[in-house]
């Protein structure tokens, strides 16, 4: 895993209270580190937004999935698709968004046609809620979305944008090292091209999580 010096203008020193539980597969054997992240806060927005392109059966099993490993660690979990009328302006009634994997293109796009990008940055920036998710979820946080495409399938979107919220100041790539998930092969390759390059990124196998706390970074 590539590290070198942080230089996010917003992730140091700006924004001492930003708060991101970033896994690379589902909640991860972590989760207590998110409860201690959102101190006594339970209200939990999950967003299902990365499998609005997936079958209806498929995405319902998933999503109740994600819903009951969230409500074992005692929070109090809120379906909340972001396409639906008010959704983004009740992001702020919440104490965590959880932002599940799937497309991170579709995803990308969602978060842009509702406005929920801008206003994730703003909630972040002004340490109101705590920022969770896996794969595509903290993925979308990158600078850059483009070598994901060997994972996810650009086209699932008309208009796909590769540009991520910028909140990391390098890549995000999920599930390396990780046979036993289907796209540990593509994520492999993507770690292995940004390695070649010299570009810093975060690599984290199933199982890993990424905590920033303020100016505090933990991989776990």
């Amino acid at each position: 895993m590539q590290q070198g010096p942080l230089h996010a203008h917003r992730l140091i020193g700006q924004n001492p209270g930003m708060r991101l539980y970033l896994a690379s597969f589902r909640l991860g054997p972590h989760h207590e580190r998110l409860r201690r992240l959102a101190g006594g806060g339970r209200r939990t927005a999950l967003i299902p937004n990365a499998v609005e392109h997936v079958p209806t059966e498929d995405r319902i099993v998933g999503l109740r999935r994600d819903v009951d490993e969230l409500e074992a660690t005692g929070l109090e979990v809120t379906l909340l698709d972001l396409r639906e009328p008010g959704a983004v302006d009740r992001l702020a009634d919440f104490d965590i968004v959880w932002v599940r994997g799937g497309n991170v293109f579709v995803l990308r796009r969602a978060l842009a046609d509702t406005g929920a990008d801008s206003r994730l940055i703003n909630l972040l920036e002004r340490d109101v809620v705590v920022y969770g998710g896996y794969s595509a979820g903290p993925c979308v946080l990158g600078p850059d979305l483009t070598a994901l495409r060997r994972v996810d399938d650009l086209d699932a979107v008309a208009e796909p944008i590769t540009d991520g919220l910028g909140l990391l100041d390098r890549p995000f790539v999920p599930h390396v090292r990780s046979p036993a998930h289907p796209e540990s092969a593509g994520c492999d390759a993507v770690a292995a091209d940004y390695q070649t390059r010299g570009q810093a990124h975060w690599a984290l196998r199933d199982g890993q999580v990424l905590i920033i706390d303020g100016d505090e970074m933990t991989l776990l």
